[in-house]
């Protein structure tokens, strides 16, 4: 694999972060997720929107890496990532000011 392989790569996962955190739905589940877990009945409720298309937001934001989910029986219950602010930090591109200070 060469460099360019490596750093279209970067890119690519970097694009899919920004493409996850770029629809108002998904950054309302963000944030209803902030103080902990929550089961997708309450996320449904909390948005009020259809379950097909809850569960579409639930999934790009799960492939991005920003949530998990914990299967309760019948049950799904949503948490954010352990390394969700790694995920959206590492998708920032590093500033001139970041790479003068190392």
């Amino acid at each position: 694999m060469t460099s360019t392989d490596v750093e279209t790569r970067s890119i690519e996962a970097r694009a899919a972060t920004f493409r996850a955190l770029s629809d108002p739905i998904r950054l309302s589940i963000l944030d209803l997720l902030q103080p902990g877990q929550r089961c997708v009945c309450d996320l449904q409720e909390a948005l009020d929107v259809a379950p097909n298309l809850l569960s579409y937001h639930l999934r790009i934001l799960r492939e991005a890496g920003l949530v998990a989910s914990t299967r309760r029986g019948r049950w799904v219950d949503y948490r954010l990532a352990d390394d969700a602010a790694a995920t959206v930090e590492a998708a920032l591109p590093s500033s001139p000011i970041d790479d003068a200070a190392q």
